[in-house]
């Protein structure tokens, strides 16, 4: 007696198709998106009646241009300015400074961070010179960054003097964050520091670390312009300081709005780069 083949249940995506949302749901869903849109277009709208108000008054002569500049003279000195090149040396020579002041302030905070951590003598020891270099202007400290380190350097310097500070105070108040059951688990199963730093700490800073970064594109960006207004002589910082001395307010107008796009820009990134790492280490996005 021949036996029939058995059939394979017939397991088709259909079948497997996880359930649909409720319509209720799915209006809500619409609803938000239609929201977002709205929102969208009304910052649009609003940039755009913002710059129309410009040119209208500098044309009309409500303002004077040579005081305000306007829309059209910007794009005019943005293309000659793009046209010699010059716009884009200066933009690179600032996101430069900027991303070295990001990466030596993240890495030198989260070291000083560790020791704190680390060493709780150390961490009463130092955090008094810490609150006090936190208040203290940190613009006052620019000549003595140039009599040190030279015209070029004290831009480092001062960037690096702004961020630092911060990155300390928010890393060690991640590490105080993080559950002290689990460290202090990890200490009664015999865990040496370094094991519950790599395991535990360092892993579960991800999020502080990043929110870190997107504070420190901003503090960044400002201590190199400060230290390029200074003592520098290339960047968009001394683009603004030479215009201001010169009268040329278009030259002024097109470095900020470069500095605009060059901090959307960074921070995009930071943003970006900071929802890979978080999906990585399986935090919720």
């Amino acid at each position: 007696m021949s036996s029939l083949p058995v059939s394979e249940p017939n397991v088709t995506a259909e079948a497997v198709r996880k359930p649909s949302a409720s319509p209720q749901y799915e209006a809500y869903l619409r609803t938000q998106k239609r929201n977002q849109r709205a929102i969208r277009l009304a910052r649009l709208a609003v940039f755009a009646v913002l710059l129309a108000l410009w040119e209208l008054a500098a044309e009309r002569r409500w303002v004077d241009p040579m005081l305000t500049s306007q829309p059209s003279r910007l794009m005019r000195s943005f293309q000659e300015l793009a046209f010699e090149g010059s716009l884009f040396h200066h933009t690179w020579v600032t996101s430069l400074e900027t991303m070295i002041g990001i990466a030596v302030s993240m890495v030198l905070g989260s070291a000083i961070a560790v020791v704190f951590w680390w060493s709780t003598f150390a961490s009463k020891v130092l955090e008094p010179y810490v609150v006090v270099l936190n208040a203290l202007p940190k613009v006052a400290l620019g000549p003595i960054f140039y009599i040190w380190l030279g015209d070029r350097f004290s831009v480092y310097g001062m960037a690096i003097a702004i961020s630092i500070i911060v990155t300390i105070m928010m890393i060690e108040s991640g590490f105080k964050e993080i559950s002290r059951t689990k460290l202090k688990l990890m200490e009664s199963l015999g865990a040496s520091r370094f094991q519950m730093l790599r395991m535990v700490l360092l892993p579960a800073s991800v999020p502080n670390v990043i929110a870190t970064l997107k504070v420190n594109v901003g503090l960044t960006l400002v201590g190199v312009v400060m230290g390029e207004f200074l003592s520098s002589k290339a960047g968009l910082g001394y683009l603004i300081i030479y215009g201001g001395q010169v009268f040329q307010m278009d030259l002024v107008m097109v470095s900020i709005m470069m500095l605009a796009l060059l901090s959307v820009l960074l921070y995009g990134i930071v943003t970006i780069a900071g929802h890979y790492a978080l999906k990585k280490n399986h935090f919720e996005t």
